[in-house]
Formats: C-alpha cells, sequence, structure tokens
C-alpha cells in the first residue's frame, strides 16, 4: 500500500514540475475552461380511453434529465442523460438508451465544427427542438420517423454571411438561436436503430448518411430542409436463419427520409410547420408515410399562452392508404417567469416552471398502424416542467 502511496506521489511532484517549467499553473487552466450543470423533469397524468388499456388515466414521466456541458476554448463538451430510459438496450447504436447525448466538438470557426459521439441526428425540425422548448406536450406520432440520437460524427456551420453576429458555442444540433445567414450539418454514423422506423440494428453492421441545409433570417424566418439514409433498416441484409435452411431476405430496403419544416415569431405568437415524406419503413418496400404538422402560439397575457398542433398523416402499406390525425389544444401556464419579454430567446428562459394542459382530439383509420407516439382515442394531458 505504502508502494503505491509513493508512485502517487513521484508522479505528481514530477507533473507539478512540468507544468511548471512550462509556464502554466492549475490556477490558469481552470480559469479558460467552465462547466455548467443542467437538468428538468416532466412529470404528467392522461387521461382517456386510449392511455392505457386497463385503466382510464396514467401518471407517467416523459423526462427525467441530468446533464453537463463542459467548454474549453475551441473544444466544448455534453454529457445528457435520461432516467426514465433503458439503462441495458442499446437499440443498436452500441450506447444505452439512458445516455442521450454524449460528445465533443471543436469550433475551428462558425462556417466548420467538428462533432463526434452520440448526438441529435440533423433530420426533423420538431424532433431537433429540445424536449423542455416543446409548445404542447407531446412530440407526436411523426417523431419516431426522424433518425433520433445516433452514434458518428458530423460537421456543421452556422450563421453564415449577413455578419455572422450569432453566439455559436460549437453544441449546436438544430436552430437553437436566431440568426441571419446559412446553416448546414453533415453526418455519417451507423443504423438508426433508436429511429421508430428502423429495426434489428447492430452496431457496425451498417451505414445511415444524412444531410441539412438551413436558413434564418432572424426571429421573423427559419426553413431548413433535410434528407437521409438508413441502411437495411430491417436488420442488416434483413438476413434470417429460419430452421437452419431458409433464408428470409424480405426486410432488405433502406429507409429514406425527405423533411421541410419552417419556424417564424411574430412579438407574443408564433407559427411552424413541418412536412415527412418517407419511404421503406422498417425495411419494408412500400411501406410509406406522408406527414404534415401545423403548430400556432400565442401568448394571451405574460404568462399564459394559448398552444395548438394539428399533425395529420397518410400511410401507405402493401398499396393501401390509411389515414391519421392528432389535433393538441391546450394552454400553457408559466409560473414565476424570468422576465416578461417576448422575444424567441427570452421565451426560452419562460420555462424554468411550466404546467401544460392539453386536449388531444383524435382521428384515426383502423387500418393505420405507426411507429410513432399515435392517440387512437381522444385524451386530456396533464403536465408540470422543473427546468435549471
Amino acid at each position: 500500500m505504502k508502494q503505491h502511496i509513493i508512485k502517487i506521489g513521484l508522479i505528481t511532484t514530477l507533473f507539478s514540475f512540468n507544468i511548471a517549467n512550462a509556464g502554466l499553473d492549475f490556477n490558469t487552466i481552470k480559469s479558460k475552461s467552465n462547466y455548467k450543470f443542467f437538468g428538468f423533469s416532466q412529470i404528467g397524468v392522461g387521461f382517456g380511453d386510449g392511455i392505457t388499456k386497463k385503466s382510464d388515466y396514467k401518471f407517467q414521466a416523459d423526462r427525467i434529465r441530468l446533464g453537463w456541458k463542459y467548454f474549453s476554448g475551441s473544444i466544448s463538451a455534453k454529457i445528457f442523460l435520461d432516467f426514465t430510459k433503458d439503462g441495458s438496450n442499446e437499440n443498436g447504436i452500441g450506447v444505452p438508451e439512458l445516455v442521450k447525448d454524449a460528445f465533443v466538438s471543436y469550433k475551428f470557426n462558425n462556417v466548420l465544427v467538428l462533432k463526434a459521439g452520440v448526438f441529435k441526428t440533423p433530420v426533423g425540425m420538431g424532433f431537433t427542438t429540445p424536449g423542455w422548448n416543446l409548445d404542447v406536450i407531446k412530440r407526436g406520432f411523426d417523431k419516431k420517423l426522424a433518425f433520433e440520437r445516433d452514434f458518428g460524427m458530423m460537421i456543421s456551420g452556422r450563421d453564415i454571411g449577413f455578419g455572422n453576429n450569432a453566439k455559436i458555442t460549437g453544441l449546436e444540433t438544430g436552430h437553437e438561436r436566431p440568426m441571419k445567414g446559412f446553416g448546414y450539418d453533415l453526418m455519417f454514423a451507423g443504423q438508426a436503430g433508436r429511429s421508430g422506423a428502423v429495426i434489428n440494428a447492430k452496431t457496425g453492421n451498417g451505414e445511415a448518411y444524412m444531410g441539412r441545409l438551413m436558413f434564418d433570417w432572424g426571429e421573423i424566418f427559419h426553413i431548413e430542409t433535410s434528407y437521409g439514409i438508413s441502411k437495411d433498416a430491417g436488420g442488416t441484409n434483413g438476413a434470417k436463419n429460419v430452421n437452419k435452411n431458409i433464408i428470409v431476405t424480405s426486410n432488405i430496403e433502406d429507409y429514406k427520409v425527405f423533411n421541410i419544416g419552417i419556424d417564424s415569431y411574430f412579438d407574443r405568437a408564433s407559427l411552424k410547420a413541418e412536412y415527412y415524406n418517407v419511404q421503406n419503413i422498417r425495411g419494408v418496400s412500400g411501406w410509406d408515410m406522408k406527414t404534415l404538422a401545423l403548430t400556432g402560439t400565442y401568448f394571451i397575457t405574460d404568462t399564459l399562452e394559448f398552444a395548438i398542433k394539428d399533425i395529420s398523416g397518410t400511410e401507405t402499406k402493401s398499396s393501401v392508404d390509411n389515414d391519421a390525425r392528432n389535433t393538441y389544444i391546450g394552454f400553457n401556464y408559466y409560473i414565476n417567469p424570468k422576465n416578461n419579454k417576448m422575444d424567441r430567446m427570452s421565451r426560452r428562459s419562460k420555462n424554468s416552471n411550466r404546467i401544460q394542459l392539453n386536449y388531444v382530439y383524435s382521428d384515426v383509420d383502423k387500418g393505420f398502424k405507426g411507429v410513432g407516439a399515435l392517440f387512437k382515442d381522444n385524451a386530456v394531458l396533464l403536465q408540470y416542467q422543473f427546468k435549471f
């Protein structure tokens, strides 16, 4: 035991000596780095015939998350955990569901930021909106059409042209801040196993490619379009050994996603529109879907906001079309907000304590399957959010 203590002491002394000779000290190093600890929880209850099979209500936690952000010069990093998720299921990406984000980035400049690790993929405008900043309680049944998070590498740029005045930290995965100019993301990753449209993914057995182009003009206008492919969305080559003799290769198609979204803010109001066109869900040829989500919000008072979101979709499977519609109508009440301003960034800071109440109207064809959070019956949702 004493030998180990002596060795540790010697290593520490040598390390300190080398740092001193380099003209640095620990206080200097610390001053160039900073950390941020953050988190939020969303606790709620749902009522209605479609909530559970055995009861008319269900208590639920949509998210219980803690995270850390790290900044040191051009380097930034993020770890984000969700304690409502499985700590053993890796979804084929090599990291448990419990881990939402775990990545490091290097910012060369606003035009070029390199990221590596697990983070949100650049497909789907609504999906890259933080969960604590949603207008209604649920993302909707189109969320699972996105690629979700994946393990890979991405190069990004933001605020390109028109002055370059926005704050870019290197952690951006969506359109977090209003800016003027263009932005882009290009990502290479493994199979998108966390997507509801990709199954049987295995680490190292497939790839995903995706990209996004966006343009912003301050608060008033944001538009983005993205496209992605996850190879062999029914499993690697779709191959299954049945009775050791027969090889089934029916689910070998690549899952393909096209998305376009528009987001605008006008003082007390906001408007959003988002369209998905996807092909070969779960690797099944001809299992396609198109969805359109329209969202509007308006602050009736400085603390009470009205919100409405309508999501409609047409699913095609085996050449048969089925339709679905979920319409959320609700109110967001902000308790003790930090400010009464109505610009986009100030609205985000209001979300430390928020109560949301939604009524969900459902109109779904019996044959509509879907892959996401679809309400097949009307429901009432109530949720409290705490964020720090």
